[in-house]
């Protein structure tokens, strides 16, 4: 007899508003619990004290993870001025001190400093790699790699509140490689002190919006599957940014076997006429994601099969 296989079929999105004090590893491994599904994975790592939106990719919707990982993201955060920290955040131990604060006039100063296409040099507490290992095992060992600086894009950065003289509120709109917690880091030295991020909440992700988000009970049970998949978003909710090409059955047969295909029909190959060599683009059997192929030579060769 064929061995069942662990959990259900689930392919999909989940558009998780995560809770402070759990990493995304654990956000995920509670998804997918819940959900009683076969795999999972998210787009874009979040801080365990921070809160907001954490895509959810749930079965074969994992393989259009890293098109989600690519779109802009929206922080609110506060900075703590006076104090850095080991982890530039609020978790690590405090290892500077100055008695400066900025005011609102100092920080307006200084914004457009921090916008725009800007060199920033990547937490010691952060998951990059360095010769095989995460730079935050090396920081935990004593030993913290020395992280190069990478040209990020800081598309808006403002103000928005400023509570006290030790804490201001910040909204940031980044592209992808962006830490949040090295911007307040930076901010602290051009303004003459320190600072690190006492709060962060992700707002955006792409066109996903913290007010659409699904506010998981991590202590539910799997007993309402109908009703929790009801929070689930179609794989090709994140592939809007990416041309769609309709096949019929025969095509998309072929295509799933990992052969090249070039629709017969005439819209369609004129479509794809206009679409450069190299290109993504989603294959489509009557509507529904069965491919993500790339354009060769006039061609779809598959890339990522869509198992449904």
């Amino acid at each position: 007899m064929a061995r069942r296989k662990k959990g259900q079929k689930v392919d999909g999105w989940v558009i998780l508003d995560k809770p402070v004090g759990i990493t995304s590893t654990a956000a995920v491994a509670a998804v997918k619990r819940l959900f009683d599904a076969q795999k999972a994975g998210h787009g874009g790592t979040l801080d365990p004290l921070a809160t907001g939106i954490l895509p959810i990719a749930l079965g074969e919707a994992t393989k259009t993870v890293p098109y989600i990982q690519d779109e802009r993201k929206i922080y609110r955060f506060t900075v703590r001025w006076g104090e850095a920290t080991s982890t530039d955040d609020r978790e690590g131990e405090v290892t500077a001190h100055s008695a400066s604060r900025p005011t609102g006039s100092d920080i307006d100063t200084i914004i457009p400093r921090f916008t725009g296409s800007i060199s920033q040099a990547p937490p010691a507490f952060s998951a990059i790699k360095v010769a095989g290992e995460r730079a935050y095992d090396l920081a935990r060992a004593g030993t913290p790699a020395d992280l190069a600086e990478r040209l990020i894009d800081i598309h808006r950065l403002a103000l928005v509140g400023q509570d006290d003289g030790d804490h201001s509120v910040f909204e940031v709109e980044t592209a992808k490689g962006a830490y949040v917690r090295a911007l307040a880091r930076d901010m602290g030295v051009a303004l003459g002190t320190f600072g690190h991020v006492s709060a962060l909440r992700r707002l955006a992700v792409g066109q996903f919006r913290v007010e659409n988000s699904f506010p998981l009970d991590f202590d539910a049970h799997p007993s309402d599957i109908a009703g929790l998949t009801a929070h689930v978003l179609p794989i090709e909710t994140v592939l809007d940014d990416i041309p769609a090409l309709a096949l019929t059955a025969t095509e998309g047969a072929r295509l799933r076997q990992g052969q090249r295909v070039t629709p017969q029909d005439e819209r369609e190959r004129e479509r794809l006429a206009r679409i450069d060599d190299g290109v993504i683009v989603g294959a489509r059997v009557d509507r529904l994601l069965i491919a993500l192929a790339r354009i060769e030579d006039g061609h779809l060769r598959p890339v990522r099969i869509i198992n449904r």
